[in-house]
């Protein structure tokens, strides 16, 4: 058995245990399901008019502690659909899992461990009491029975567990470190972004520091991309209902997009149908279909930061990692001809490393997703099988051969095609979908888009869709948090933070100020009457990668004390030097001070 499948059964038998405790504790209340997770395991129970929190926490620790003592290992029975209801006759949710694996003519199983019983397919440790040591409680969340908002609201309970202590002692430091990075902690100090009940759940607001990132991104973007082929568009953020049943968003991604507007169109005697768009595809397919095209034309790469909206469930949003809009996203669409997708599919990718690589990141780092239809749902996708088996085909293709680590999501791909998702683990230990790579056969084919090739006969296009950097939001949230919100300096909202020592050193600190600005240095100036070391301390929070001492050595000496944020000291330094020092970092895109 493998490394990761000994750890999945070690959590999956540590939900078993909390399940135990809890049902021990308060014996009305009606445990659900129990699965193992990316970083430990959950279960939610419905508690009925039990209130329990946090705080309880503990006490379920303790009796989890007591009773796996006495679980030397888990005993499996096969049972029938009577047998099992009849364990559960007090349990709606366990009876409607029954009722499922009826359904699919699956076994049902019973797994004992000491006194308790569960309904389970099974995956666990041989030797309970030796094996489930080292776990911890983490938190106390509400979720959706089956994870649907129509159904009753249940308790979960967050755990995680390792098999040494220092394993779970380091994941526990790692929380702790990503409580800190959470980007919506460090919102209150850096002021990146505004989220306000007045604008709408979901939508947020760049303030000026968040802008400057989000721009500095995007002009990084738009310079690389157009250096790699690629031609920019600007197109509408609105359009017909007509547009989105061409696309198929309507009626397959209906969901999760606003709802329609009914728009009196002169002339016309009736109401026309607009919606916000969700992705940008279909007006880049507009663009292609503007003028005929010849194969001498392919590929043609069209890129945009184009907006977006997307209706997200209210229990989805998070900050900026996860909001109904506006969103802007690092987007473009390639056509080419089947012959040239595999090629340029590669391109994407390596533009994806170049990317990451500038930004510090190394294969290490991400893994990859590999979403396919869901071949027993083929209803909500777009297109026949064959068109299907080769879109996966081509990109299980060129997956392989990247030797990233990769895993097969089915059920997960749009519903125009399959999709690469790179997934990048953060210095906090967070999974972050960082962009999505889609091939699509579909959507040309919608469109009626075609080439003429080299023999004169008309041919349909393939389309990759890409977006390496995502959305601005969102990535900026990302890079927040992975960095700790000490961005490198080409990034950073405020690059210098001059601080005059006294009163007296002001008017020689304003003509340093003066300097940087004119040579496109972002800087500040830091003139309150306060102590140095105040000044200093509060630079720091705000995360200001350089400050520059000014006080009457300085002024005579006509130099200035550089201090970086991590508390080093550069000492004395000429003004046009360090100019120039910081200038480089800036042009290279410097991850170092």
């Amino acid at each position: 058995m493998s490394k990761s499948n000994n750890l999945d059964n070690l959590r999956h038998s540590t939900a078993h245990l909390l399940a135990a405790a809890v049902t021990s504790i308060w014996p009305d209340v009606l445990p659900t399901i129990g699965p193992s997770i990316s970083d430990g395991f959950y279960y939610d129970f419905d508690f009925g008019k039990i209130n329990v929190s946090d705080k309880d926490l503990s006490k379920i620790e303790g009796k989890m502690k007591q009773i796996v003592k006495n679980w030397d290992k888990f005993t499996k029975e096969e049972v029938s659909e009577t047998k099992a209801k009849a364990q559960y006759k007090n349990n709606k949710y366990k009876k409607e899992l029954i009722d499922d694996l009826v359904h699919e003519k699956e076994n049902i199983s019973l797994y004992k461990s000491g006194d308790f019983v569960d309904l389970c397919k099974g995956g666990h440790v041989a030797n309970p009491s030796d094996e489930i040591k080292h776990f911890k409680l983490l938190s106390i969340a509400g979720a959706y029975w089956r994870g649907n908002e129509k159904n009753k609201m249940l308790t979960r309970i967050y755990g995680t567990v390792f098999p040494t202590k220092k394993e779970l002692d380091d994941h526990l430091a790692m929380i702790e470190k990503a409580k800190d990075n959470d980007h919506r902690t460090l919102n209150r100090v850096l002021k990146l972004y505004q989220a306000n009940d007045l604008l709408g759940q979901g939508l947020v607001t760049l303030l000026p520091n968040g802008t400057i990132i989000a721009k500095e991104l995007e002009d990084w973007a738009q310079d690389t991309e157009r250096k790699w082929g690629y031609q920019q568009v600007l197109s509408p953020q609105i359009a017909t209902e007509s547009l989105f049943k061409i696309s198929g968003h309507v009626p397959y991604y209906l969901d999760s997009m606003y709802p329609p507007m009914h728009l009196e169109e002169k002339g016309k005697g009736e109401k026309e149908v607009y919606y916000l768009r969700p992705m940008n595809c279909a007006h880049h397919h507009l663009v292609y279909k503007d003028v005929p095209r010849s194969y001498r034309d392919l590929p043609l790469r069209i890129s945009e930061y184009g907006t977006v909206y997307r209706y997200e469930r209210s229990g989805e949003i998070h900050g900026m990692m996860r909001v109904r809009g506006p969103i802007h996203q690092n987007d473009a669409h390639i056509f080419c001809t089947e012959d040239q997708a595999e090629e340029e599919f590669q391109k994407v990718m390596e533009l994806h490393k170049y990317y990451y690589d500038l930004l510090g990141l190394s294969k290490k780092d991400y893994l990859l997703s590999f979403a396919i239809r869901d071949k027993n749902n083929k209803d909500k996708y777009l297109g026949d099988d064959a068109l299907w088996e080769k879109a996966e085909r081509i990109a299980l293709k060129y997956i392989k051969s990247t030797n990233i680590p990769y895993e097969i999501e089915e059920g997960g791909a749009a519903f125009y095609g399959p999709k690469i998702d790179f997934n990048i683990k953060t210095v906090t230990g967070k999974v972050f979908g960082a962009s999505t790579n889609q091939l699509d056969f579909f959507l040309p084919k919608a469109f009626k888009l075609t080439y003429t090739d080299k023999d004169g006969d008309e041919k349909t296009p393939v389309c990759i869709h890409r977006a390496p950097l995502g959305a601005h939001v969102r990535f900026v949230a990302f890079l927040t948090e992975h960095f700790g919100g000490a961005f490198p300096v080409w990034l950073s909202p405020v690059q210098v933070k001059v601080l005059p020592i006294t009163s007296k050193n002001i008017d020689y600190s304003k003509q340093i100020l003066e300097t940087l600005l004119n040579e496109d240095i972002r800087a500040t100036i830091d003139d309150r009457n306060e102590t140095l070391q105040s000044k200093i301390r509060k630079a720091q929070i705000e995360k200001v990668p350089y400050m520059l001492i000014v006080g009457d050595k300085e002024e005579n000496s006509k130099n200035i004390a550089v201090r970086l944020r991590d508390g080093s000291n550069l000492g004395q330094l000429e003004l046009g030097k360090f100019i120039i020092n910081i200038k480089d970092k800036i042009s290279e895109k410097s991850l170092e001070l």
